[in-house]
């Protein structure tokens, strides 16, 4: 259903830092806290006593103690003292290979030994001054490659978010997919146009006049297990579009860090990232206020269709032009999947063959 030898964003830095927090990721039910010397930790959320989840604990001295009958745990996931009990003799649970970094607290739930730290994407935004980020977190009942689909055909925009970014140009527009190994691009270039509100807002926190034609552009770009970042921006008309002197434009990167809670569910970490007036606070939270209102109109229209889906699992979708974003990046999720069940069954294989060896 999902990857899971694979980064995914387990939650933001802060949800972390006064006590446990329980997360399902992938399936997976794991309790994220800080070890010794502040670092991020994740673990089985189980505790091997009475199976009570650690995420209902504390955090004392770098050590998890379970909430119920106060059982230690390490961040290697061995039991190291409970009052009155002798308990190093336990087994040890699962732990999770972590990274904090970019802002986020990223998680493996797959296979640990296949964990590798230079797999996890570079975000030039991310640790630079010359941008500013502002985002949040929404928790929604879909498939959370309802919201790929969603995110790689912004043709919805002229009818959910009509309000804010939505235009006809955009359904006007055709766009270009291409796949470059497991990345999926497909973008889509407007024309001396009129800029929506959204649009209007971010000329004006440029300092740039809003009420003059502009050219418009959508660049997205899926990247596994299930990321997707878009270039989007306005610039006034005639000056190069999207290659246009940043004195004359406002652009952005729309982060979407789509993380999978089961097979109908997500946690899904959205914002915007932009390298103009970084240092306006004000302007980051209008910013991530609009852009939260956007993202929420699109919550009720994915958790209805998934009901639908599950209602009607027997009917056959139409395929348009406009799905062929969603379409390719489900064809790298296939390959990429296909790879780790065939990972899987060698592992089983051989294992089993050395069973019957000894």
């Amino acid at each position: 259903m999902f990857p899971k030898n694979a980064w995914y964003v387990a939650c933001m830095p802060d949800e972390i830092d006064d006590k446990p927090l329980g997360r399902k990721i992938c399936n997976e039910s794991i309790v994220f806290y800080r070890g010794p010397d502040n670092v991020a930790a994740a673990l089985e959320d189980f505790c091997p006593h009475r199976g009570a989840p650690l995420s209902l604990g504390r955090v004392v001295e770098g050590k998890l103690v379970c909430g119920y009958h106060g059982l230690e745990m390490g961040c290697d996931g061995k039991t190291g003292a409970m009052p009155g009990q002798r308990v190093r003799g336990f087994p040890a649970i699962r732990t999770y290979p972590v990274i904090e970094r970019h802002g986020f607290i990223w998680v493996w739930p797959g296979d640990p030994a296949r964990a590798d730290e230079g797999a996890l994407h570079a975000l030039e935004w991310a640790d630079s001054p010359d941008w500013a980020y502002g985002g949040g977190l929404y928790h929604i009942h879909c498939d959370y490659r309802l919201m790929i689909d969603n995110l790689m055909d912004l043709t919805h925009e002229t009818y959910v978010h009509s309000s804010s970014i939505g235009q006809p140009e955009i359904d006007e527009t055709p766009t270009k997919t291409v796949t470059e190994g497991d990345v999926v691009t497909t973008a889509r270039h407007m024309e001396n146009i009129m800029a929506p509100p959204f649009w209007r807002m971010a000329l004006r926190g440029n300092h740039l006049a809003d009420d003059v034609p502009v050219d418009r552009w959508q660049i997205c770009r899926f990247t596994p297990p299930s990321h997707v970042l878009i270039e989007v921006g306005v610039a006034h008309a005639g000056h190069g579009g999207y290659n246009a002197d940043p004195k004359v434009k406002a652009s952005s990167i729309v982060v979407d860090f789509i993380t999978p809670e089961t097979e109908t569910s997500i946690w899904y970490f959205w914002g915007m990232a932009r390298n103009f007036n970084p240092n306006d606070k004000a302007l980051t939270a209008s910013i991530r206020e609009g852009q939260g209102k956007i993202f929420s109109e699109d919550l009720e229209m994915l958790e209805r269709q998934q009901q639908n889906l599950l209602a009607h699992p027997e009917r056959q979708l139409l395929k348009l032009n406009i799905d062929s974003g969603g379409v390719q990046s489900r064809r790298v999720l296939e390959r990429i999947l296909a790879a780790e069940q065939a990972d899987t069954a060698a592992v089983s294989n051989t294992a089993a063959t050395a069973t019957v060896s000894a």
